[in-house]
């Protein structure tokens, strides 16, 4: 069994590759209906598609339109090397009216996942697969107001339709949370307001994953995978809230929390509406590689997780390179692996990471990545009472104070 054409398997663990063998990956995936077929082309030869190419670069970049939908993505403001505060703003566009196969898309996801049709839970599935299906928009800038009256023009957005860029900001007390909303023609929706949270440059932050570390996934079953994002309610792991909240108290108030995952941004209001249930609010980092293509859901959550992981986390150090970080994770993919790399670049900047072993792997096969010599290898060169593996979440408490005091 081959691994998808556009998986550079330098990219991969042997673990990644063994899951994706075993558990049946790649019938499913090559299975799953791929939305990019249905509308992908419709702008492929317009001006502002190739004009999208060069990002923010466009010399002719394309205001909101009442058919679009706007998401803007909450961010935590720090202070650049010349002591100005600045963020990273994050935004995407796309297209309101969703692909003509929407019916046949829910269908599929439903046959996947076991249930009859006609079943009252295809209605969860309508809701949670909608942000696959809306075509995104490159070229689009969007106009927002930062807190009561800073003006903000973000983008123009690639070829993904999402603009990423840094921008200075008014100063402010760390801790401090300022909304934006976007300003937008009437008739337009979204996500159309976000939270930004100022963090000091010193202090405590978390850096978490989401997928079977705070969240039920299973990310190493492919239909699991599907049927915990588009049916089951999600469900946090047992204790882990609880844990969350203890460090919370513990560490300074103005402490950010990362939320670090490789899930697609299709999934950011659902991922963003459980950490708030659930967890301290903090920023979402998600993958941008999968717009309108259901199947590379299942990619992007189980292959090349660990570059990709170690790259945005290089990202956090150059934001916040004084900073202590508890970084968090689970056995089923490489936050072991992702963790340790990133001690041993910065061993100053990461002060614990605790690993979730996740005990019901045996059920869905790959247990060697829950055998010890694997979390040897994976944390070489740490010391020891940097990193811990638990099963229970109370395991934790006692190390959390012993760090964090």
């Amino acid at each position: 069994m081959s691994l998808p054409s556009t998986y550079r398997r330098s990219e991969s663990s042997m673990l990644e590759h063994q899951t994706w063998c075993d558990r049946g990956f790649e019938p499913t995936e090559t299975s799953l209906a791929n939305m990019m077929k249905a509308q992908g082309l419709v702008q492929k030869f317009k001006v502002t598609h190739l004009l999208s190419y060069l990002g923010r670069l466009n010399p002719i970049p394309i205001g909101v339109s009442k058919n679009d939908a706007v998401w803007l993505f909450d961010n935590v403001a720090f202070r650049g090397p010349n002591g100005t505060w600045q963020a990273e703003f994050v935004t995407a566009v796309f297209d309101a009216r969703v692909s003509t196969k929407f019916v046949e898309a829910v269908g599929d996801i439903a046959e996947k996942v076991g249930l009859s049709k006609g079943d009252k839970q295809e209605k969860t599935i309508e809701q949670r697969i909608t942000p696959f299906l809306m075509e995104v928009l490159p070229g689009r800038r969007v106009d927002i107001k930062f807190g009561e009256s800073t003006e903000l023009r973000l983008g123009p957005g690639g070829r993904n339709g999402i603009s990423s860029e840094l921008k200075k900001l008014p100063d402010s007390a760390a801790g401090t949370v300022v909304k934006s909303v976007a300003e937008v023609p009437s008739g337009a929706g979204g996500l159309l307001e976000m939270n930004t949270f100022y963090t000091e440059p010193e202090g405590w932050a978390v850096i978490s994953d989401v997928d079977d570390t705070i969240k039920i996934t299973q990310t190493s079953d492919p239909v699991g995978i599907l049927r915990s994002t588009f049916v089951a309610e999600p469900t946090p792991i047992a204790g882990m809230p609880e844990l969350y909240w203890q460090i919370k108290d513990k560490v300074t108030p103005s402490a950010p929390w990362f939320y670090l995952s490789a899930s697609p941004y299709n999934l950011y209001p659902f991922l963003r509406d459980f950490t708030h249930r659930y967890y301290p609010r903090g920023q979402l980092i998600l993958r941008d590689a999968s717009w309108m293509t259901i199947p590379g859901l299942l990619s992007n959550l189980t292959l090349g997780t660990q570059k990709y992981k170690v790259d945005r986390m290089k990202k956090l150090y150059e934001w916040l390179p004084k900073k202590k970080m508890i970084c968090v994770g689970d056995s089923t993919q490489s936050d072991p692996e992702a963790y340790g790399e990133m001690y041993r670049k910065h061993p100053e900047w990461i002060k614990l990471i605790l690993i979730r072993k996740v005990t019901d792997i045996a059920a869905i096969g790959t247990e060697t990545k829950n055998a010890p010599k694997r979390f040897e290898e994976a944390f070489k060169g740490v010391p020891r009472e940097v990193w811990y593996v638990f099963e229970d979440p109370a395991e934790c408490r006692e190390r959390i104070q012993r760090v964090v005091g």
